[in-house]
């Protein structure tokens, strides 16, 4: 089986980095491409395991060289996907998850054809409101912006090879994961199927050959 990047995208609040989690805690299969960034280490954050931390002048150094798959700035601060993170996971042997918002998955999609988007939804607006703090939330001040983006992002749901609404956690999950064995039965993904199924082949009609020969005699 030919391993594929797995790109998780949704609205704020709708689930793609739990969904994630879920997933790498349940699969050897899969491993998570640690993003780049120039914001300092919050508490108990490790650098190599949550986030690669550089400075503001490596990372445009690396923009420069062209070593991301994408990246953006957020609240100041530089966020991207190297490209080297990604091929290190792919010759492991294992499926690459990256948690990324839309305009990276375009990226993705672009230098990793092969690449399965998922877009994970939510199931409604009120259930969005409430994933994201409610308007009572120490976050209340940061909703309309949210709710704004998330409605820019829903428009490019569509566009995604799956769309999962995550109703239910467990469901979204085994959502997720049927999509991954889905693909990973793919025969463009199996670079011995071909081969294989003309042994297959020869081994039936061998078979059938014998019983013919029976029959004659």
């Amino acid at each position: 089986m030919t391993p594929f990047p797995l790109v998780l995208s949704s609205p704020s609040g709708a689930g793609k980095s739990t969904i994630a989690k879920a997933l790498l805690s349940a699969r050897e299969s899969l491993a998570y491409s640690i993003s780049a960034t120039t914001r300092p280490p919050r508490p108990g954050e490790v650098d190599g395991r949550d986030y690669h931390f550089v400075s503001a002048e490596e990372f445009e150094r690396r923009v420069r060289a062209g070593d991301f798959v994408e990246w953006a700035r957020y609240s100041g601060h530089l966020y991207g996907t190297l490209k080297s993170e990604i091929d290190a996971i792919l010759a492991s042997g294992r499926h690459a998850v990256l948690d990324i918002e839309i305009e990276g998955a375009r990226n993705v999609r672009r230098l990793y054809p092969d690449a399965v988007l998922v877009f994970v939804a939510p199931p409604s607006a009120q259930e969005l409101l409430r994933r994201l703090g409610g308007t009572d939330g120490t976050r209340a001040a940061s909703l309309v912006p949210r709710l704004r983006r998330a409605v820019e992002e829903l428009q490019e749901a569509a566009k995604y090879d799956y769309v999962v609404i995550n109703v239910d956690r467990t469901d979204a999950v085994a959502a997720v994961a049927a999509i991954l064995d889905a693909e990973s039965k793919r025969p463009r993904r199996a670079p011995t199927l071909e081969p294989d199924l003309a042994q297959l082949g020869r081994e039936i009609g061998e078979v059938a050959d014998r019983l013919a020969q029976r029959r004659e005699s």
